[in-house]
C-alpha cells in the first residue's frame, strides 16, 4: 500500500537551524497578515423562495398522505363523533333494518361533465392514449399536453360530430360517473346504499353518453338512445316484470325527458316503441338538480366562459386567464372548445319573458340574500323594499345603473341590423380563433349599447355573436312556449327537451319526482362591462366591481343571486311540478303525479365530514342521506304519498302562480 508524504524542503547548505526556524516564522506571520478575500453572505432570490415553498408543500403534502394511509380506517369517523356526537347510520344500514330489499331495478342518467370520456382514435400528439380518459379521473393529459387535450376534446364546428381523425367516447358501466375525480363522488354514495339493500350491477345500469353531443346526436353517432331502451328492457324482463325507477341529475334529467319522447316516436327518427312503452316500463322518474327551464349560468357561460367563481378569478390576476400565459390563451381555447358542445345549449333559459321575467318584473320578486338564509322580503318595510329590489328579468345588463332603473328610462339601441365592422385589435396575433374575432368593434359596441337583455332577446344577442354555435343549437333546440301542441311540428326531435312545447307520456301510473336542494345563492343575472381592447381578448366581461352596497343585496360580484342549489334557480327545478305539470294539463295530459322535494341546504359541520349530509348544492346534493332515502324507499316500492307528498321550503308555488302560461 502506498502512502502520501510531505516533501521536505530543500535545506540550505550551511544553515543554522535557528535560521531555518525563523525563515519560516517569517513566511507564517506573511500568510497570516494577507487579507483573504472577503465572504459575502448569499443573497436570498426569487427562485429559492419558489423552490423552498414548494418543497414546503410537497413535503407536508407526502407527510399527510403517509398519515392518512396509516390511520385506522374507523378514525375520520371517531374524531367526528368525538366533536359532533354519533352520526346517523347511511340510509342504506337504516332502510335494511327496516326490512327493505331490493325490488324496482334502477336506471342512473348522469348530467353534463360528470360521465367520463375516453379516447379511441386520436392524433399524433395522443399517441399513447388509446382508451385513456380525457375526461374524468385524474386529467393528467390536461397538464401534460393541455392543447393536445383541448384538440381532442373540441367537436366539428359546423356538424356537431368527431373531428377528422379523433374518435372521443363515453365510458361505459357504473365507473363512468361514480366518481368525477379521485375523491370527489358522484353516484357513488348513492350505488353504495342501494347496494345495502340488495341492489348490485345486474339491477342497476348507468346510462352514460357523450354529453358534448346534442341529444338526437347521441343516436345518430353512437346510438345511445337504443341502448338505453334495450337495457331497460332487458332489466324489465329480467327482473320479474318490475319496472324501472329512472334517476337522471343535472342536464341528464333533459337528455331522459327527450328519450321518453324518441322512444314513442315512429322510426326512423324515434325508437318505434309505441305510445305505451314508458307506461309498461318506468314506475318512477326521480329529477335531482333538474334544469327543466334552463339555467342562466349558460348564458354566461357561452357569452363569455363566465360564472362566478371565473369572474372573481379573471378580475384578481387578469393575465392568468385572459393573456398568453405560460403558452396559453386559457379563457379562448376554452370558449372555442366549449362552443363546439352541443349540448350546452339545450340549458339555455326556456320560455322567455313569459317564464323569467321581463325588464321591470320577476316571479321571484324581493329577496333577503344574506349569507344566513334566502328568503322572500315581502313583508319587509317600503325602504328595505326599495333597496332591495332585484329585477331579475335583466339577465344581462351592462352597467349596474341599467340593471336598477325603470326601464322607460333606459335608451336601447338595436343591435340586430349593425353590420360587423373591423377586427378587434390586434386579432392577428391570436393563436386560437373564437367568433368574437369576426364581430369587429361596431359589433361589440352595438351589443353594450343595447343594454339590457331578457330571455328572449338573449337567443337574438346569442345568435348574433355566436352564429355557427346557433345555428348548429337552433336545429337541436327549442326555447319557446307551444301554442298548440297537436300540431306537427311538435313532433320533431328539436322540441323534445323542451317541456313546454311537448306532452309527458301517456302512463297516468307513472310518477314524477323534482328532487334539488334550496337554500343555496344561485346565479340569476349578471352585470356587465366591456374588456379593455388588447391582444386576443374576449370583449365581455362580469363586472365584479358591481355591489349591492349592504349585507342582504343579492348583487355580489357582479351578479344577482337568487334561492337555488347553487346552480339551477328553484323556478327552473320546480315550475313543472308546480303547475305546468301539476294534475291534467295540456303539457300531461294523462294527468301523471308529480311530486316536489326539497332538501334544505345544511353545509358540513367540520372538515371531517367531507362535503356533508345535508348539503343542497347541485352536485353534493348526490350524498344527501335525506334524498337518498326517498329513492330506495321509491326504489323498494313506495309511491310518492307514502313520502308524504310534497316537502317544500321555498316559494316555488307562490311565484308559479305569478307566471300567467295558458295551462
Amino acid at each position: 500500500m502506498s502512502f502520501l508524504r510531505r516533501r521536505k524542503a530543500a535545506e540550505r547548505p550551511n544553515a543554522e537551524p535557528h535560521d531555518i526556524d525563523n525563515e519560516n516564522d517569517d513566511v507564517h506571520d506573511k500568510k497570516k497578515a494577507k487579507p483573504g478575500p472577503k465572504l459575502r453572505p448569499r443573497r436570498w432570490s426569487c427562485v429559492d423562495n419558489c423552490c423552498w415553498l414548494i418543497g414546503c408543500i410537497c413535503s407536508a403534502w407526502w407527510f399527510l398522505l403517509f398519515l392518512f394511509s396509516a390511520m385506522p380506517a374507523s378514525f375520520p369517523q371517531y374524531v367526528t363523533e368525538a366533536i359532533t356526537g354519533p352520526l346517523p347510520d347511511p340510509p342504506g344500514v337504516k332502510l335494511k333494518k327496516e326490512g327493505l330489499t331490493a325490488r324496482h331495478p334502477v336506471v342512473f342518467v348522469p348530467g353534463i361533465v360528470t360521465g367520463g370520456l375516453e379516447l379511441w382514435e386520436g392524433h399524433q400528439c395522443a399517441e399513447g392514449l388509446f382508451r385513456k380518459r380525457l375526461w374524468g379521473g385524474t386529467f393528467g393529459e390536461l397538464y401534460k399536453r393541455p392543447l393536445c387535450w383541448v384538440e381532442h376534446m373540441s367537436l366539428d364546428n359546423e356538424t356537431g360530430l368527431d373531428p377528422s381523425g379523433i374518435r372521443v367516447r363515453p365510458v361505459s358501466g357504473l365507473v363512468a360517473a361514480d366518481y368525477f375525480a379521485p375523491g370527489y363522488f358522484v353516484w357513488a354514495v348513492l350505488i353504495a346504499n342501494l347496494a345495502r339493500i340488495g341492489y348490485e350491477e345486474k339491477t342497476m345500469y348507468m346510462a352514460a353518453y357523450d354529453w358534448r353531443l346534442s341529444f338526437q346526436n347521441t343516436e345518430v353517432r353512437d346510438q345511445t338512445l337504443s341502448r338505453i331502451k334495450s337495457n331497460i328492457e332487458l332489466l324489465v324482463a329480467t327482473n320479474g316484470g318490475n319496472k324501472v325507477v329512472v334517476i337522471p341529475h343535472s342536464m341528464g334529467v333533459l337528455y331522459f325527458l327527450h328519450f321518453m319522447k324518441w322512444v314513442e316516436a315512429p322510426a326512423p327518427m324515434g325508437g318505434g316503441g309505441g305510445s305505451n312503452w314508458c307506461a309498461n316500463h318506468i314506475k318512477a322518474v326521480m329529477n335531482i338538480g333538474a334544469p327543466f327551464l334552463g339555467v342562466p349560468k349558460a348564458v354566461a357561460g357561452l357569452f363569455s366562459i363566465e360564472a362566478r367563481d371565473i369572474a372573481v378569478a379573471r378580475a384578481f390576476a387578469p393575465g392568468v386567464l385572459d393573456k398568453d400565459v405560460f403558452g396559453l390563451q386559457t379563457l379562448q381555447h376554452i370558449m372555442r372548445m366549449t362552443r363546439t358542445w352541443d349540448s350546452t345549449m339545450s340549458m339555455i333559459p326556456k320560455g322567455g319573458d313569459t317564464i323569467w321575467g321581463g325588464l321591470d318584473w320577476s316571479p321571484e320578486g324581493y329577496f333577503n340574500c344574506s349569507a344566513k338564509k334566502l328568503k322572500n322580503n315581502d313583508t319587509q318595510t317600503a325602504d328595505q323594499n326599495r333597496n332591495g329590489r332585484v329585477n331579475y328579468g335583466r339577465i344581462i345588463s351592462f352597467g349596474k345603473d341599467f340593471a336598477e332603473i325603470p326601464s322607460y328610462e333606459i335608451d336601447m339601441v338595436d343591435f340586430r341590423g349593425t353590420a360587423k365592422g373591423s377586427n378587434l385589435t390586434n386579432a392577428t396575433k391570436c393563436d386560437v380563433w373564437t367568433e368574437y374575432h369576426e364581430m369587429g368593434i361596431e359589433g361589440v359596441k352595438a351589443v353594450a349599447d343595447y343594454k339590457v337583455y331578457t330571455a328572449e332577446s338573449i337567443l337574438d344577442l346569442l345568435r348574433y355573436v355566436a352564429p355557427k354555435l346557433m345555428a348548429r343549437g337552433d336545429a337541436h333546440f327549442s326555447y319557446g312556449i307551444a301554442d298548440n301542441l297537436d300540431d306537427p311540428k311538435y313532433e320533431h326531435y328539436k322540441y323534445w327537451s323542451n317541456p313546454l312545447e311537448t306532452k309527458l307520456p301517456n302512463a297516468p301510473d307513472m310518477e314524477i319526482y323534482t328532487m334539488y336542494g334550496v337554500g343555496v345563492p344561485t346565479e340569476r343575472a349578471y352585470v356587465y362591462k366591456l374588456t379593455p381592447a388588447a391582444e386576443c381578448y374576449i370583449p365581455f366581461q362580469i363586472d365584479t366591481a358591481a355591489e349591492g352596497g349592504s349585507e342582504k343585496s343579492c348583487l355580489k360580484g357582479g351578479v344577482f343571486s337568487v334561492d337555488g342549489d347553487e346552480t339551477v334557480p328553484v323556478l327552473s327545478s320546480g315550475f313543472m311540478c308546480a303547475k305546468a305539470w301539476r294534475g291534467k294539463t295540456r303539457f300531461n295530459p294523462s294527468g301523471i303525479h308529480t311530486h316536489i322535494r326539497e332538501y334544505d341546504h345544511a353545509p358540513p359541520a367540520n372538515l371531517l365530514e367531507g362535503r356533508g349530509t345535508q348539503s343542497g348544492a347541485h352536485v353534493d346534493i348526490m350524498g344527501n342521506f335525506a334524498l337518498i332515502e326517498d329513492i330506495i324507499r321509491v326504489a323498494a316500492g313506495a309511491t310518492g304519498e307514502d313520502l308524504g307528498g310534497d316537502q317544500v321550503y321555498s316559494d316555488i308555488f307562490k311565484w308559479s302562480e305569478k307566471i300567467n302560461l295558458q295551462l
